[in-house]
């Protein structure tokens, strides 16, 4: 079974929405940064689930660039 942000970046791809995944990972970057200096409570799992899912938006953005930059070379 796929995760919740591995079905939201296949759709992403799906329909080409190469901002909305840039959007994704700076949104879980931003929550990762919130936390990871916090002394006050142990937020590993959440840091490791925000990295997995990084990982995950990240190999998305790869699979549409990929896609899109034979298309982009062959414009010239």
């Amino acid at each position: 079974m796929n995760s919740a942000i591995e079905s939201v970046v296949a759709a992403y791809v799906q329909t080409g929405q190469l901002e909305m995944l840039l959007d994704l990972k700076a949104h879980r970057e931003r929550l990762a940064a919130s936390v990871r200096d916090r002394g006050d409570f142990d937020f590993g799992v959440l840091l490791g689930q925000l990295d997995n899912d990084i990982n995950v938006i990240e190999a998305g953005i790869r699979r549409l660039r990929a896609v899109s930059e034979p298309r982009a070379n062959t414009d010239l």
